[in-house]
């Protein structure tokens, strides 16, 4: 007995070292948004602010914006809402469609198609840039909000389509067989039967995406115009602002802020997350 309490003394104390290590740049991060100019320069990384404030925080938003001036994160984080909803929402459920069709409707060739399909997963994203903008240059939709959808949905659809593919192999055949024998259409299982089912894998899907297009910044720099660039260019701009003195604390805040949504959906829903994964997601 005493030698397992040890062993569990010493695994704890192995666990809180690496989530202090881990945690110290988010630590690091937090403090230094609520600090000063004054206390970044005199204080150490690790000090706690001894007048705490969000001056920082309103500065990285842009809450001193006047018309369509405005050198905060306010108008790409909303850039990122209004892209990553419809792109998030578009590639899970055609990826639910490609896995039900890949894994309860095989037909001649699914199985070359879904290879096929397999390889955008492992592709390099800067293969794609120079077709990618030939295509939104055709579809006149380059430069715009439209377009950056578009892009994440297509790069989406083979990661959302392996997903979905291997959970629904698991699901049994006799309840398509028995949805069919009772005169059910193909959609009428889809919606019906599949799709209540994927919720496990449906919350994973989701926050992939979720999590891949938010912090995307490739697609982002190259494709977005003036009006439309996410909230991962509007950070890399703000932090390599030209001016006389580094804000270090403005630089601090629009980092948290552009993880916050990242962070309150892992928050939220992390345990759906992990159950998810287990209950299929990476089932080969």
């Amino acid at each position: 007995m005493k030698r397992q309490t040890l062993h569990r003394l010493i695994l704890g104390a192995a666990l809180l070292l690496f989530a202090a290590w881990f945690l110290t740049p988010l630590y690091v991060m937090v403090a230094t948004s609520l600090k000063d100019m004054d206390q970044v320069r005199e204080g150490s990384l690790l000090s706690l602010p001894t007048d705490p404030g969000f001056a920082a925080w309103a500065k990285a938003w842009g809450s001193a914006c006047t018309g369509t001036d405005c050198s905060g994160l306010q108008p790409f984080f909303m850039n990122s809402v209004l892209m990553v909803v419809p792109a998030v929402a578009v590639s899970t459920l055609l990826g639910a469609l490609n896995g039900y069709v890949l894994s309860k409707w095989k037909f001649r060739g699914s199985e070359t198609m879904f290879a096929l399909m397999l390889f955008g997963v492992f592709m390099p994203m800067q293969v794609v840039l120079l077709p990618m903008s030939q295509v939104l240059g055709w579809l006149g939709i380059a430069s715009s909000i439209w377009g950056l959808i578009l892009i994440h949905v297509l790069a989406g659809i083979p990661s959302t389509t392996l997903f979905f593919r291997n959970y629904y192999v698991g699901l049994p055949d006799e309840l398509i067989k028995a949805a069919m024998l009772d005169g059910a259409s193909f959609w009428q299982i889809f919606w019906r039967i599949v799709l209540p089912l994927s919720t496990p894998i449906l919350v994973v899907t989701l926050i992939w995406q979720f999590t891949a297009i938010w912090n995307d910044f490739l697609y982002g720099v190259v494709f977005s115009g003036a009006d439309s660039k996410p909230i991962t260019v509007g950070l890399n701009n703000l932090a390599n602002t030209s001016s006389s003195v580094k804000e270090y604390n403005v630089d601090m805040a629009a980092a948290l802020i552009a993880a916050l949504p990242t962070l309150f959906v892992y928050i939220v829903a992390g345990k759906y997350f992990v159950r998810g994964l287990t209950a299929g997601a990476v089932k080969g």
